[in-house]
């Protein structure tokens, strides 16, 4: 009997401590992850109090602590509302990670030097079915219009597909396919005046000549610096955006001004799409190095893919260097304060402007948008 009684005894305490490691999992408890905690907004773009938020590129975003119901992120429960309390149509998303849900005005334009608010409701549940404990309220207030940089915005570094600084623009020779490196518009650099690889590789601006070292590349570096910095101010400053991914394959962006949180990667297919907007301006603000993933010729491991856009409207503003990988397809005007890299035969549908360093090429088409 006392065996019995002993047996009972050493039963109880390993269920006791069964449970006890089970009420420690983060996951089963009242952790941040945990299916029986509620989730929050951890973040809002553009953020509370915000005043003289850019209204005619004005994109709005939440993000939460956990995974939502993209049934409930919708019109109803993502709002905008002005003044008067009136809601503001617009579209709203969630994101593929489940995390982001953005709402984007008409034409992703809102009326100037008025104060909005943004609310997200306790209709907004995550995949557990727990709903927001409380609305998430955020206001801002647009400014007036903002410059944007157009294509105009480029001034003479518009007809340039590849303009360097120093020391070189050089150019891989070779005839692995695409074939060897064509650019369709300009090719120069100043201050240095070294361009090698073109002869095998051609260009169509300046009869088939690189400004090398010459006033009109000293020109068009003074036009693409100037590019540069309004496009990293566009909106209010250079931290003012909408935070994304280090890595932002596999989404789709709407028109807007968005911000890396260092260094920015694409793996996979990013789609711009402008159905709201055409004329839609995109800015990537990337305050270290920009990367596309590398891949093979019949396997591209990294693409821009655009719809209803222009990549004269796409901007991508480095802060340091931008390294486009082999085979990778990239659309829209890079605007890097140091050098660009272009691998074996990735194309670019734009413009490499480097600001104080090289640009590296290597049997790459680069297609550039007319000027308006």
């Amino acid at each position: 009997m006392r065996k019995l009684n002993v047996s009972k005894i050493w039963i109880s305490a390993f269920l006791l401590a069964f449970l006890a490691a089970g009420c420690g999992d983060s996951d089963k408890g009242g952790g941040p992850s945990s299916p029986l905690t509620a989730p929050t907004v951890v973040s809002v773009t553009p953020t509370n109090g915000l005043t003289l938020l850019c209204p005619n590129i004005a994109v709005i975003s939440a993000t939460f602590s956990k995974q939502m119901n993209p049934a409930t992120i919708n019109t109803s429960t993502f709002t905008l509302t002005d003044p008067t309390g009136a809601n503001v149509a617009g579209t709203v998303s969630l994101d593929s990670t489940g995390l982001v849900a953005t709402l984007l005005p008409p034409a992703a334009s809102l009326t100037p030097s008025t104060t909005f608010t943004a609310t997200v409701t306790t209709g907004a549940a995550d995949t557990f079915g727990n709903h927001l404990a409380t609305n998430s309220v955020a206001t801002f207030t647009t400014s007036a219009p903002c410059l944007l940089p157009p294509p105009s915005g480029l001034a003479s570094a518009c007809t340039f597909g590849i303009l360097a600084a120093t020391p070189v623009v050089s150019n891989v020779i070779g005839v692995t396919p695409p074939g060897p490196t064509h650019v369709t518009g300009d090719v120069g650099i100043w201050p240095a005046a070294s361009v090698t690889g073109f002869p095998p590789g051609t260009m169509t601006g300046n009869g088939g000549l690189p400004h090398a070292g010459d006033a009109v590349a000293m020109a068009a570096q003074g036009d693409a610096q100037t590019a540069f910095t309004n496009a990293m101010n566009a909106g209010g400053g250079p931290s003012v955006g909408i935070a994304i991914l280090a890595d932002i394959g596999g989404e789709t962006k709407p028109p807007g001004i968005y911000i890396a949180p260092t260094s920015l990667g694409i793996t996979g297919d990013l789609t711009l799409d402008g159905s709201t907007n055409p004329n839609g301006v995109w800015i990537f603000k990337v305050p270290a190095a920009l990367t596309t993933a590398p891949g093979s010729l019949p396997s591209p491991a990294s693409r821009v893919l655009l719809v209803n856009a222009q990549p004269h409207n796409v901007f991508w503003v480095v802060g340091s260097s931008a390294t486009l990988g082999t085979f990778s397809l990239m659309q829209g005007t890079i605007l890097a304060q140091a050098s660009v890299t272009l691998g074996t035969g990735a194309t670019l549908d734009g413009r490499a402007l480097a600001l104080t360093g090289k640009i590296a090429l290597d049997n790459n088409p680069v297609n550039v948008p007319p000027c308006p």
